[in-house]
């Protein structure tokens, strides 16, 4: 955890007591870059081992689970966006770049799990035309309310 949640550090004060103040990110941020670009150099050697290993079709039998709930986490990612962007909320951002990059997640899988199908069209169509104007706008959304 002390990756993630660095502790509160006592100071003094001018006047000589204590007092807390924020916690000193400088020691924590260093270890967590090292573990999360650790974490994606790792998964270059990975890609290859599911490359080779990874059959090209497969029966999955809770398809329909897995594309229903990752729409239900986009309805309340879109949602949550909007609804914290109308009050002005500064949790609106976090809040809009995970629904960007699922949206962007959405389009990829819709697109290439449907290669070679006739609801190719379509995945492309929606991929073009909503998943990826809704991804730019939460970015822009992401990105506008953070800085």
């Amino acid at each position: 955890m002390a990756l993630v949640a660095p502790q509160l550090h006592a100071r003094r004060s001018p006047a000589g007591g204590l007092r807390l103040g924020r916690p000193d990110r400088r020691v924590s941020r260093p270890r967590l870059a090292t573990v999360l670009t650790g974490a994606g150099i790792a998964l270059l050697p990975w890609m290859v081992v599911l490359a080779r290993t990874v059959p090209q079709t497969a029966e999955v039998s809770n398809w329909s689970t897995a594309w229903i709930g990752l729409d239900l986490m986009l309805a309340a990612g879109l949602t949550g966006t909007g609804v914290l962007l109308r009050k002005g909320d500064p949790r609106v951002s976090p809040v809009a770049a995970a629904t960007a990059a699922l949206l962007v997640m959405d389009a990829w899988f819709d697109v290439t799990t449907s290669a070679g199908s006739g609801g190719q069209g379509m995945a492309l169509l929606l991929a073009a035309g909503a998943e990826l104007p809704l991804a730019l706008a939460c970015a822009v959304v992401a990105a506008r309310q953070s800085a």
